[in-house]
């Protein structure tokens, strides 16, 4: 039985041949283990592939495309003037290397042909991988391994890393072109499942290949601005040229800096070499790396783990070898990320673990697109299963949808359930908190306040000024019109004192990086006091269930232990609050019962954990300086 994994990057594609029960082993293609992912379109038709096709780029780069990969939803791609169908792209990368495979089996192709894919396509995309396939010409059964399992396959592979049932894996994959996360755990039968993931597809590689020339290019443009803006809006084939030169200089610096302190850049006439450090392409990529640390916890979250449930956390992809990767993720989880083979090369060689059976989450069936040749779909065990999801598959509570695109940065919202788990997988206490003293005279005023709100008494019975003016639940139904500082009227009273004191600094300028979306809603900021790193929005959205989704979505970015929740009342408003603190930051969300309205409580991961809140100690801050209706100024 001869097995031939392919994992189709970016960037790179790798190939792993595994005969007759032999040690599976790097396939090289053109002399070496990765072969680029690229293909450049000749004048006479043909289509090369690899450093075939970087070489000739440099003749003509309009008739290149390095990354086609990253083009999958496009259908087409128009190289010089010719227009190539993305399949067709593809399919040449996979037939140089099944070309190579042949060569070296004697003249015959293996048995059977794994590719894999990232976790979150789609039956679209996975049929356009197999299509591209079939049109290479593989007749041997084609299985599609999900990247992260593979890669969880890969880790559990090596001595004292088996992953027992009950045990979970987190998987960080910073390729080229994406980034994607996983939690995947291992099944009673010996298997995995995929119990949450989700993605960037505006992060990778070529990003950061990006950051740094834009760095650069602040360095040495003044010197020939017209002559910088060819180089990045390129006319002519000369133009062309020097600007894949240049990008070729730019990544080839990235990488030395992973190995190195500092390195030059190459810069073509009339600009000078420019000198880059490490500490400065940290400091470029640093806020893009923080958003898959924080997608990291937030799957986490989502399969109801915390960091130090798992069994680690794998880092797989090229782009991983950045020294900052591993160094924020233990920074900001607490745990030390592990990296034990090539990153490049992880995927590919794990799906050689992977049995059929075992694939059996976010493996969903696609039909034959050629209708002939044999077609495996993995854990298809009668036809039946060749069309459709497998049974069993997931949805994820971040992105909202079984498969399909990557949500691109910030938040994906969805009112779906979390997904129920195995009963040996750990899950999250929630500790119902026990009233202080302090709630219990919170609730008088609370009390008094709303029966000044029904006309009885009007004024509070100590003689202050009258209390804010309630809102009926058909009132707040929607948003309407904010006044000068940014509230509406049922924010107003959501806020009580905290919407005109100084110390709060409350107006509609929202910042912070996890700052609601402004589709969500009307939308207020405050400053809470004495609260490192805090920020206090108040919500009130258009709809209930986007508001619902969104609450959950901030509560599960901490990826923390415990959560603590209460009842709370005030200003003739109640509601329910919960808070938990992670490794890297603390959030509390405080909802109103019968209204689209909420207040979000937190502190951002830049504060020290010396000086992040517990969730006690948040619920205290609450209670005491945000709640309405709070004694305390």
């Amino acid at each position: 039985m001869r097995v031939l994994s392919i994992d189709l990057g970016t960037s790179n594609t790798v190939a792993v041949l595994a005969e007759d029960g032999r040690s599976p082993r790097v396939v090289d293609v053109d002399g070496s283990a990765t072969m680029p992912s690229a293909v450049y379109a000749g004048e006479d038709g043909t289509l090369l592939v690899g450093r075939d096709a970087e070489r000739r780029a440099r003749l003509d780069p309009s008739r290149f495309e390095p990354n086609p990969k990253r083009r999958i939803d496009d259908q087409t791609l128009l190289l010089g003037t010719d227009v190539i169908p993305v399949s067709e792209a593809l399919a040449a990368v996979l037939r140089r290397v099944l070309s190579e495979v042949t060569r070296q089996l004697g003249g015959t192709q293996p048995d059977e042909v794994r590719l894999t894919h990232p976790a979150q396509w789609g039956p679209t995309r996975r049929a356009v991988l197999m299509s591209a396939a079939k049109q290479a010409g593989i007749t041997g059964a084609i299985t599609l391994v999900p990247e992260p399992v593979a890669a969880a396959a890969h880790f559990a592979s090596f001595p004292g890393h088996a992953l027992a049932p009950g045990q979970a894996l987190a998987v960080y994959d910073l390729g080229a072109g994406t980034f994607d996360a996983a939690v995947v755990g291992a099944t009673q039968d010996g298997g995995f499942t995929v119990l949450a993931e989700d993605g960037l597809s505006d992060l990778g590689g070529l990003d950061v290949d990006q950051a740094l020339l834009v760095h650069v290019g602040r360095s040495v443009s003044h010197k020939d601005p017209q002559r910088w803006q060819r180089l990045l809006r390129p006319e002519t084939t000369a133009d062309r040229r020097a600007r894949r030169a240049l990008q070729e200089d730019v990544k080839a610096a990235k990488e030395a800096l992973s190995r190195h302190p500092q390195t030059e850049v190459p810069m073509p006439e009339p600009f000078t070499d420019v000198l880059v450090t490490r500490g400065e392409l940290e400091a470029l990529v640093r806020p893009a790396m923080l958003r898959s640390v924080e997608l990291m916890s937030r799957t986490l979250r989502a399969a109801q783990l915390t960091p130090q449930h798992l069994a680690g956390i794998y880092l797989v992809g090229g782009s991983s070898r950045l020294p900052l990767v591993g160094s924020m993720i233990s920074e900001k989880l607490g745990v030390v990320p592990s990296s034990l083979d090539q990153p490049e090369t992880a995927v590919a060689l794990g799906a050689h673990h992977v049995t059929v059976d075992g694939i059996n989450v976010r493996t969903q069936g696609v039909s034959n697109p050629s209708g002939s040749g044999p077609h495996q779909v993995a854990g298809a065990t009668d036809p039946a299963q060749a069309t459709g999801p497998v049974a069993g598959s997931q949805v994820s509570p971040l992105s909202g949808t079984p498969s399909g695109p990557y949500q691109a940065g910030g938040y994906a919202y969805s009112s779906a359930a979390q997904p129920t788990l195995p009963s040996n997988f750990p899950q999250f206490p929630v500790v119902e908190r026990k009233r202080s003293k302090h709630t219990k005279i919170i609730a008088l005023v609370a009390a008094i306040v709303v029966l000044a709100g029904l006309g009885v008494g009007g004024w509070l019975l100590w003689g202050q000024e009258e209390g804010p003016k309630t809102f009926t639940a058909e009132e707040c139904r929607e948003p309407g019109k904010p006044d000068g500082k940014g509230f509406t009227g049922c924010l107003r009273q959501l806020a009580g004192k905290v919407a005109d004191e100084q110390a709060y600094n409350c107006d509609n300028e929202v910042s912070g990086s996890f700052m609601p979306p402004e589709d969500l809603g009307v939308r207020v900021e405050c400053v809470p006091p004495k609260l490192p790193g805090g920020h206090l929005y108040y919500i009130h959205a258009r709809s209930a269930d986007e508001l619902d989704a969104y609450a959950m979505n901030i509560l599960s970015t901490p990826a923390g232990g415990d959560q603590v929740q209460a009842d709370w009342a005030g200003n003739g408003l109640k509601g329910r609050y919960a808070a938990v603190t992670g490794p890297a930051m603390s959030v509390l969300t405080f909802q109103v019962e019968d209204r689209p309205l909420l207040g979000v409580l937190l502190q951002e991961p830049s504060v020290s954990p010396q000086e992040l809140k517990t969730p006690d100690e948040l619920a205290d801050y609450f209670e005491q300086r945000v709640q309405p209706g709070t004694v305390e100024g």
